[in-house]
């Protein structure tokens, strides 16, 4: 078999696939190198598709022209650097954004004082499979960007550090010569206000991995008109006037937390996604993953609720939590009684992750009555939303559980959990194909059978 024909998923004595209402169209094995955040071009009929990487610093970039094979074109090496990651990006109108952070410990295996780059490359992809460094923007300190917002036109929309600020805070970039990027606006909460802050490890907590009790913005910033719409943890759903991008004003807020998301688990507000032609917004909480947990260190303790959400934002000044995603429908044959409860582990923060952003963009899918989701552990999960008062899932995939690691865990302490298939973000392009990556496996692209 050629380095460029997709390889089969890894045998596994563990658990297999389950599926409903979804084909397996094609699997890529990354060459090793589990994706994250995706993105997609098409150009000249040849569809282009985009990873992240969880682990491994660099970019890679698929043909999925033809998606029951897909072929692998290039890696793109990032920063060589300990503590450096890579795991977002975005592409459209020409240019790839791709976001430059530091390394989680918990996650990643690294030291808070390993080396790493901040801020964003910003790349000309005009020519979709060679990729020219343009620029490197830096945001002057901290962790660097986290998710960010970007359509092809002139601002990215990020979640950013920021010298004298405490996590990450709203910040615009004008990117209208992506030879020398600017900032044209910011908008931060009061509390995160800190006069001499640099560093993650000098948290107003103490412990850079409680900052996700704090209140910062996990993000994107997701503009609609003259509105954007944040994700900002612990603050909830916040929603910007920003018609003058200088000057970001609050109009709207919506706190869910507590009593929803919260303890052991991810960020409080992870997600918000304005529908474009419907005057509703998809909110998310964030679970973990469960292989960075052991029963002793969830320690019996109840979790809260983690939800996908759907919000009524026609009024901007007033958005309302209308309904509440259904559970993870629970496929027979599965090994306990749902996906909080895990044997060896306990229950644990089970809740959402990633969820299909369209962005505007021609190549990917908006369709404003469905919602597609990478729930953890529970797979892809699709729901109808056509009623957005009693949403519904229609379909499912959970892949099968990986035999080995992706990243060096000889001693057990970064993943001390159980070694479970775990998925992380999804995009559906424009044919209505569906791209997955997972923790510890390659891609699998999908489609779902559902009308």
């Amino acid at each position: 078999m050629s380095k460029n024909q997709p390889s089969q998923p890894q045998s596994t004595t563990r658990k297999p696939a389950f599926s409903k209402n979804i084909e397996v169209v094609a699997y890529h094995d990354l060459h090793g190198r589990p994706g994250f955040q995706m993105a997609m071009q098409e150009v000249e009929g040849r569809y282009y598709l985009y990873l992240a990487h969880f682990r491994h610093s660099g970019w890679t970039i698929l043909d999925v022209t033809e998606p029951s094979r897909p072929e692998l074109v290039k890696f793109v090496p990032g920063p060589d650097k300990v503590g450096q990651v890579t795991l977002k990006l975005q592409v459209a109108g020409g240019l790839m954004i791709t976001a430059l952070q530091q390394a989680f410990p918990f996650l990643h295996g690294t030291s808070w004082d390993d080396p790493y780059l901040e801020g964003v490359f910003v790349w000309d992809v005009k020519d979709p499979v060679d990729p020219k460094l343009l620029s490197h923007w830096e945001t002057g300190g901290g962790l660097g960007v986290h998710r960010f917002f970007y359509d092809g036109g002139r601002y990215v929309h990020m979640s950013a550090s920021a010298r004298g600020f405490d996590g990450f805070i709203y910040r615009i970039l004008d990117v209208s010569d992506p030879k020398h990027p600017v900032e044209a606006g910011r908008w931060w909460n009061p509390v995160q206000y800190r006069p001499g802050y640099l560093q993650p490890k000098e948290t107003a907590s103490g412990d850079p991995l409680l900052a996700l009790l704090e209140i910062m913005f996990h993000g994107p910033a997701y503009p609609k008109g003259d509105y954007a719409y944040l994700g900002y943890g612990g603050a909830g759903l916040v929603i910007l006037d920003i018609s003058d991008v200088t000057l970001p004003r609050v109009v709207g807020n919506l706190r869910h937390h507590p009593p929803l998301a919260g303890k052991l688990g991810g960020a409080r507000c992870h997600t918000v996604v304005p529908l474009s032609q419907r005057p509703y917004l998809v909110m998310t909480t964030e679970g973990e993953r469960y292989p960075v947990f052991t029963e002793e260190i969830i320690g019996g303790v109840a979790q809260p609720l983690n939800i996908i959400g759907m919000v009524d934002i026609s009024d901007p000044t007033d958005p309302t939590l209308i309904s509440v995603f259904p559970y993870p429908e629970v496929p027979e044959g599965w090994p306990s009684r749902n996906f909080t409860e895990i044997p060896g582990v306990g229950a644990g923060p089970f809740g959402p992750h990633n969820i299909h952003e369209p962005h505007y963009h021609p190549a990917l899918e908006d369709r404003n009555d469905r919602v597609y989701c990478c729930y953890f552990h529970a797979g892809l999960r699709v729901y109808d939303i056509s009623d957005p008062f009693v949403p519904r899932e229609i379909a499912y995939f959970i892949p099968p559980d990986p035999e080995t690691w992706a990243f060096n865990n000889s001693t057990g302490d970064l993943f001390p959990g159980p070694n479970i298939a775990t998925t992380e973000d999804v995009i559906v392009d424009n044919r209505g194909f569906i791209y997955i990556d997972t923790l510890h496996q390659g891609l699998y692209i999908l489609r779902c059978t559902c009308e």
